[in-house]
């Protein structure tokens, strides 16, 4: 079992949200690189598929520390797996609050009468 050094956790939760507070670093392009495609693709449809695979990697990275942690491998650090993991859970949940957007928006444009 590994012990925990509240200090560095406790370090690393201040930069954490000293990050999210900072609007800079929030849509930087670390996050989702601003790529025009090139396949003829509209940026949006790219936009969205960039998020798609971020999402999916999120939930990956998030369930190969946590079996990491599980098997008791050496360096497993139970606070870095518990936080790829609400990152992974957070990131999903925000995907399917813009896909329930993109249905409803959908469903008002086919409603509507022409």
């Amino acid at each position: 079992m590994t012990t925990i050094d509240v200090n560095s956790l406790l370090s690393q939760m201040r930069q954490m949200s000293a990050q999210v507070r900072s609007p800079e670093v929030a849509f930087s392009s670390t996050a989702l690189p601003a790529t025009t495609p090139t396949n003829g693709a509209s940026p949006f449809g790219a936009l969205l598929k960039q998020s798609i695979a971020a999402v999916g990697d999120s939930q990956a990275t998030a369930g190969r520390m946590a079996a990491a942690f599980e098997r008791g491998d050496q360096g497993a650090d139970l606070a870095r797996t518990m936080v790829a993991i609400q990152k992974a859970d957070l990131s999903l949940n925000a995907m399917t609050q813009v896909r329930n957007k993109l249905v409803d928006a959908y469903k008002d444009i086919m409603n509507m009468p022409v």
